[in-house]
């Protein structure tokens, strides 16, 4: 019984292994010429343009909950007046990016994943590297870096679009003055709080890419093999960006000690 779970073990953590690795390796990569400029302008369209529309939806649906949250919240002490820099707060901090890195994860994690399966599984890679093509540079690098570049613009396309989501119910429940709302919305936040929240978000582009590439590129089993991946993609991502975010908040919290509000 123990050489099994003995076994297990070892396979488990050579895995973890194979993919920090290979996280390594993309790190490297993304920072070393030649750059495939077209295939990276593509993946930042179909990974960052095209995630546009979910992240603003979203950023509004966030942004009216938050509004009417923090509105039931804040009546019981006749704070009505920081609503909109309580919610400006909450989303460029901590809701906005966390929110968007999971998000994506799901879209762009999925996708990278069952793409780069699919190919695995149709020998397309293999044909690649037959073609004196660098299948990682071109599959994986421009995929890293196209998520670097792609999350810290979406964050603050949801940190937007929440605030204009809360100035929605705001004006809905009590009238207020797009002016008013937004003054009243940046009073308590500067560049301290929207920097180091935003490109955490760096780390979470980084985190999904190389994830979701790594499962894709060792996806067996055929099409079954693909939708496990997908799957693993999204989930593992999710989980990584959680842990790493606890760890980066605390980092910001130590570099910038005004965003803990010291």
């Amino acid at each position: 019984m123990e050489a099994p779970a003995g076994t297990a073990v070892t396979s488990f953590l050579a895995a973890i292994g194979d993919a920090t690795l290979f996280a390594l390796k993309a790190a490297r990569e993304t920072v070393i010429p030649p750059f495939e400029y077209a295939e990276t302008s593509r993946q930042i369209y179909e990974l960052g343009l095209r995630s546009a529309p979910l992240i603003a939806v979203s950023g509004l649906a966030v942004g009216v909950v938050l509004s009417m949250h923090t509105r039931a919240s804040l009546e019981r002490f006749g704070a009505e007046s920081m609503i909109p820099a309580g919610l400006a707060i909450a989303l460029v901090r901590e809701t906005g990016p966390l929110t968007a890195g999971l998000l994506l994860s799901g879209r762009i994690g999925a996708g990278i994943g069952a793409e780069l399966g699919a190919m695995r599984v149709t020998e397309q890679i293999d044909a690649l590297e037959a073609s004196a093509v660098d299948a990682f540079r071109y599959l994986v690098v421009t995929r890293v870096i196209a998520c670097i570049i792609a999350l810290p613009i979406l964050t603050t396309l949801m940190n937007f679009s929440g605030m204009l989501g809360g100035f929605i119910a705001e004006t809905a429940a009590t009238g207020m003055s797009l002016r008013l709302y937004f003054n009243r919305a940046f009073s308590l936040i500067d560049m301290t709080d929207y920097v180091p929240a935003t490109l955490k978000t760096i780390v979470f582009g980084f985190i999904i890419a190389t994830t979701s590439s790594y499962l894709g590129f060792h996806t067996d089993s055929g099409t079954e093999g693909v939708g496990r991946a997908s799957t693993k993609s999204v989930v593992l991502s999710s989980i990584l960006i959680i842990v790493s975010n606890v760890l980066l908040v605390r980092l910001i919290f130590f570099i910038f000690p005004r965003a803990a509000g010291g």
